[in-house]
């Protein structure tokens, strides 16, 4: 026996995580050789994803249409060839789309302390956007900025593909995943850096004071079916909130969500993956609008098991319209927490056999968070190793917005459900990028 630490945790006696981390990932012999992570397929029952004709990405593909990269322009590359043939791409090492800094993406002209100068309070106001400025302003300058990055770093992941990491430190830096009107996608084992927003625009009319809003998601679903995302690592890397200056008296935030699952997305699973060190998470849905409550409503179907979600402050996941399954994960908080399930428009959330981990003086009240009135199932958790009806405390502690108890579905597809008290031990040592060979 020995006392192993997962992810910077003590989280008590096992005999090591790698005889756990071959539970959760198929079984190994001493006989066979590194499994083909390419051609492995999402399982039968394994969550939203697997529904219907379920997920198998590019599996399929033959030698012709399975490529490795290593550069940013090799991958794009590989996106692009084959047609719509079914394609495995292996990525080796860390891809970096901004290799060259943010200078790179700059227009001629611009500059930052002009756009400070010209658009502080002090000399702008707080009354007037800025989308009426002319091309030729600093905010004229600065759209041009942001669509050069635009263009760089994003990147549309075709239907029937599988992108995949090789080894233990394969991944994406400063990458803003595409999955888009597509059906039949995996990805899997990759450490994904959070793209920063090289160009953020100030609005001056967002809130009383004003704020910075940028762009970017690591990765987006949209309108989207039949997406697996398994093993990987999302987080801020390098360039962590926590680092960012102020600039007018707000956060210069240059991060937008770290996984967005909207525009009438459907069947996700989630699995076994950690979302670290982030602030707008997960969002599912990303409007109450009617414009996109039509194309909404019905779909949003995600599953989430098995996932660390640690030292973020809010959306794990804020849920609109979505049939949204979560069991099984382990929720991490520090002092900057703010809530793990936001509970949006006609959602219907069930969040079961999930384990958190709250420092002291952080309330489980807070686990929820009411955007407005939809029924959730919240059964089974625990909360700082104690069993914790997560609605109750919540409608005790903040009696100005109960919740309303019982989402009126049962989910199915499920494969096994773990103790909930093994949670944190199961999901720590077996989550993330390089967990798979």
């Amino acid at each position: 026996m020995c006392t192993q630490k997962c992810h910077g945790r003590v989280i008590g006696a096992l005999v090591g995580c790698t005889a756990l981390v071959l539970s959760v990932t198929g079984t190994a012999s001493a006989h066979a050789g590194p499994p083909d992570l390419g051609r492995q397929v999402l399982a039968a029952n394994d969550g939203w994803a697997s529904y219907g004709t379920g997920t198998t990405g590019g599996s399929a593909a033959d030698a012709e249409h399975v490529y490795t990269v290593t550069t940013w322009a090799g991958f794009k590359d590989a996106l692009a060839a084959g047609g719509s043939a079914p394609k495995i791409i292996k990525v080796k090492g860390v891809v970096d789309a901004v290799a060259e800094g943010c200078d790179a993406f700059a227009a001629p002209g611009y500059d930052f302390d002009a756009y400070l100068a010209k658009y502080s309070p002090q000399a702008w106001g707080l009354d007037t956007d800025l989308s009426a400025e002319p091309d030729d302003s600093p905010e004229g300058l600065r759209r041009v900025s942001q669509a050069n990055q635009d263009k760089a770093i994003k990147a549309s992941i075709p239907a029937n593909t599988t992108v995949v990491g090789i080894g233990r430190n394969a991944g994406f830096k400063g990458v803003s995943l595409q999955i888009k009107a597509v059906d039949n996608v995996i990805i899997r084992n990759l450490s994904f850096e959070s793209p920063i927003d090289c160009f953020p625009q100030w609005d001056p009319t967002d809130g009383t004071n004003g704020n910075w809003n940028s762009e970017y998601d690591t990765a987006v679903v949209y309108g989207s079916t039949h997406v697996w995302l398994d093993h990987n690592t999302f987080t801020d890397g390098s360039h962590p909130d926590s680092a960012a200056p102020t600039y007018f008296g707000m956060l210069y935030q240059q991060h937008d969500g770290e996984l967005d699952i909207v525009r009438g997305a459907d069947y996700v699973t989630a699995s076994w993956n950690v979302f670290s060190e982030h602030d707008k998470t997960i969002l599912i849905g990303n409007s109450d609008s009617e414009s996109t409550a039509a194309g909404d409503r019905g779909h949003l179907k995600v599953t989430f098991h098995h996932n660390l979600f640690s030292n973020l402050v809010e959306r794990a996941p804020r849920v609109r319209f979505g049939q949204v399954d979560s069991y099984n994960n382990h929720f991490v908080a520090n002092g900057d927490y703010s809530y793990s399930f936001g509970i949006g428009k006609e959602s219907r959330l069930v969040a079961e056999h999930n384990a958190f981990t709250l420092p002291e003086g952080v309330s489980a009240a807070k686990v929820l968070k009411r955007w407005n009135v939809s029924p959730l199932t919240a059964a089974d958790n625990y909360v700082n190793g104690t069993a914790t009806d997560l609605i109750a405390v919540h409608n005790a502690e903040i009696p100005g917005e109960v919740l309303q108890s019982g989402a009126g579905w049962t989910p199915a597809l499920r494969t096994k459900v773990d103790p909930t008290r093994s949670v944190p031990r199961i999901v720590d040592c077996g989550a993330g990028a390089g967990r798979l060979g």
